[in-house]
């Protein structure tokens, strides 16, 4: 399926062309539970403030949060030594940062709006039985403290129940302990580090690129978005 699709991502004041990886890469690190007042603190700007609704990922105040959180550095450092053992090098060090919350997440791609980037997520909550599933991929990655992963952000994706096929809004109603924060950062898609190790071939279609007003994925010669219940491509529109 990546074969057939194509990225058009913004690169400085233009448009570009490149390949959508299939490789997500993943482990786990060794970093400490947040402390109890700063997880309780989450869970009521989760509820009070962003209002989460089941599938909704949205972020948290990080700037807050580093002042209360004395292992925030570690978990920076444990992020910047895998992503090092990948052959990184330190691209992480230069790369936007944010905290993230999610109550589960339906299938989606972020590639018309991060099209120029890889996403690299570390995951602070404890395993609640939820995976992330990339449906074109097959990779099913079980979500607990210290998971990490590093993935192509136009590759379909999404937050579900370990037992699920798919995404059900029932299986996040309200209730269920089952919201997950994560680090996240946007490395640069055209870091020759980070293109060797997701693999992506740039200017795959110029003609294309060159017609374009936004970002977008196309599949098979035309604009695609994804189902979110399934995470199937299908026509954009």
């Amino acid at each position: 399926m990546s074969d057939r699709l194509t990225s058009y991502f913004w690169n400085s004041t233009a448009l570009r062309s490149r390949s959508v990886s299939d490789i997500v890469l993943s482990g786990t690190v060794d970093v400490p539970q947040p402390p109890a007042r700063l997880m309780a603190d989450w869970e009521r700007d989760i509820a009070e403030t962003l209002f989460l609704e089941p599938g909704d990922v949205e972020p948290l105040p990080l700037a807050r949060a580093r002042m209360r959180w004395p292992d925030h550095k570690r978990c920076v450092q444990a992020m910047r030594e895998w992503t090092q053992a990948l052959g990184l090098k330190d691209v992480l060090a230069s790369s936007d940062i944010a905290l993230m919350a999610c109550r589960g997440a339906r299938y989606h791609h972020d590639g018309e709006q991060y099209g120029s980037a890889a996403f690299c997520n570390l995951f602070v909550s404890e395993d609640k039985g939820l995976d992330v599933h990339f449906p074109g991929t097959g990779h099913r990655i079980p979500l607990a403290r210290g998971t990490v992963l590093m993935f192509d952000t136009a590759q379909p994706h999404a937050v579900i129940r370990r037992d699920a096929s798919g995404f059900d809004a029932e299986d996040f109603a309200a209730g269920r302990d089952c919201s997950q924060l994560f680090l996240t950062w946007e490395l640069p898609i055209d870091n020759a580090d980070v293109a060797r190790a997701l693999r992506i071939a740039f200017d795959i279609d110029p003609s294309t690129a060159s017609r374009l007003n936004d970002e977008q994925v196309w599949l098979d010669g035309a604009r695609a978005s994804v189902c979110p219940a399934s995470g199937r491509w299908r026509a954009a529109g």
